[in-house]
């Protein structure tokens, strides 16, 4: 019974928190995103002080079940582990402890929160890791899906689906999930919790507090035989059947053991065994003790360059980011601080954007972290989608009349790419499509003619984008936004 619970709230947890992170109407966080928001790592950063204490509390009664329920990293490892044993009668076994490796993973984890170091969160937090997995390999194929739903449903004059675009997000981020997918995924495979229960911080963490637990599982030395069937079957490799000992630091609970004794030896309760362990005796296996940990590195194929062409009669080419002294931060961010203290780069965010603004940063401090830039759309005033469902307090929920009022940045015009200079044509893209009427277009004396050029007014400038996004100069845009490292209200 404890195992089919445990299964069901997993799966529940694991498809609830992989919606998220594919949904791209924004209506399913009004009904699962607290899902995100009681992952143990954004609700410390987010300080939620009720939800870091009940996920206490739970561990101190029964143990790490955080990991094998509510993470969702714990529990793809656990589907992995599953296919991956098919097949197999006695698939795993014991191994002492890397604690070598884990607990120098958990205080560099620790130096890197405190540092501001978001390279290093971001790869090591479980749940930021499913998250770049989910958003850079599983959105584009549900996207895909969706899209030829929707080609479908067109054809018979329905508007069940409707088309969404597919965002290439750079080949740093493809690459980061890809190496984490199989990563993970070749770890579970052949070792089950692993990477859990080694790599991972919070596992570790949870871990120091499970060894003190009300509820265990206990073996009860009067009834054990000693046959070797709990080890074979754990994948935490945490039980020694030979000295009947459980580390329960890397026990989480998933009641694969109990389910597999014949004798009845095992139950998870708070009662303790009527007998001694019995003492461990000093071993040592080079075999056990070796882990290896590569990056495995995958090539993609290139996805096939989607046509763009105006009116049918010109190709349009792609535009190329400037380089921007510094980078531009969502609305309810407030500053470029706030947002390197508390995001864990999970790319919830990202994957929400409906715009195509949000994508993973390529720098070596805040890699994967989101960041903004205008080539494929601008930040609308009316949307807050990413302060929405933002788990971790990087990102603070924010109104729409707020976000109209709050300045992330101020457009800059560059005069040798403006085409009423080089082409000596009339425009006006950027003044006539700014939401906050901070361009005006004024008049310009050049040796063929007088022309209209923008002039910006940084004082009522949002940064919103929208004229980088709309202005028509390739591959540079005549007039781009500097973002502010701290927001303010105007």
């Amino acid at each position: 019974m404890l195992r089919k619970i445990r299964t069901l709230l997993a799966a529940v947890f694991l498809v609830g928190i992989t919606l998220l992170f594919l949904d791209f109407t924004g209506t399913i966080h009004a009904y699962l995103g607290w899902m995100a928001k009681v992952q143990l790592l954004p609700a410390i950063l987010a300080l939620h002080a009720a939800i870091v204490v009940g996920l206490i509390i739970l561990t101190l009664v029964f143990g790490r079940v955080y990991c094998s329920v509510i993470c969702p990293l714990g529990v793809l490892q656990d589907l992995i582990a599953r296919i991956g044993r098919h097949g197999k009668k006695l698939p795993y076994r014991y191994s002492p402890a890397l604690n070598r490796l884990r607990y120098p993973l958990l205080l560099l984890m620790v130096v890197a929160l405190v540092a501001g170091i978001g390279s290093v969160v971001t790869m090591l937090a479980p749940y930021t890791t499913f998250g770049r997995i989910a958003s850079q390999l599983l959105q584009p194929v549900y996207l895909l899906a969706n899209n030829g739903l929707a080609y479908l449903a067109e054809r018979m004059d329905s508007y069940l689906f409707y088309r969404a675009d597919i965002v290439y997000r750079g080949l740093y981020a493809l690459l980061a999930a890809v190496a984490s997918a199989l990563l993970i995924g070749v770890l579970a495979w052949r070792k089950g919790r692993i990477y859990c229960n080694t790599i991972c911080p919070v596992g570790t963490l949870l871990g120091l507090l499970a060894r003190h637990a009300w509820f265990k599982i206990r073996i009860d030395t009067d009834k054990c035989v000693e046959c070797g069937l709990c080890a074979r079957h754990c994948k935490a490799s945490c039980i020694d059947a030979l000295h009947h000992r459980i580390d329960h630091s890397r026990c989480v609970v998933c009641g694969n053991c109990i389910g597999e004794c014949r004798h009845g030896a095992l139950s998870f309760s708070h009662v303790k065994e009527h007998k001694q362990e019995k003492p461990i005796e000093t071993r040592t296996d080079a075999s056990r003790r070796g882990f290896l940990l590569t990056a495995l590195m995958a090539t993609t194929a290139l996805a096939q360059e989607k046509l763009k062409v105006d009116g049918g009669l010109a190709e349009i080419s792609e535009k190329t980011p400037p380089k921007r002294t510094t980078g531009i931060t969502p609305p309810g961010a407030m500053s470029a601080q706030n947002m390197a203290k508390h995001c864990t780069g999970c790319q919830l965010c990202i994957s929400v954007c409906p715009n195509g603004v949000l994508r993973p940063s390529t720098g070596l401090m805040d890699f994967m972290k989101p960041t903004m830039s205008y080539e494929h759309g601008y930040c609308r005033p009316e949307c807050t989608r990413c302060s929405e469902v933002c788990p971790a307090g990087a990102i603070r929920p924010i109104g729409t009349t707020v976000k109209s009022s709050t300045q992330i940045g101020h457009a800059v015009w560059v005069k040798q790419n403006c085409v009423a200079i080089t082409d000596g044509v009339e425009c006006g893209n950027c003044a006539r499509h700014c939401p906050s009427g901070a361009i005006t277009m004024v008049p310009y004396q050049t040796e063929d003619g007088e022309v209209s050029i923008p002039t910006v007014d940084e004082n009522r400038c949002i940064g919103c984008g929208a004229c980088e996004y709309l202005c028509p100069a390739r591959p540079f845009a005549a007039i781009y936004v500097e973002g502010h490292e701290v927001h303010k209200t105007i």
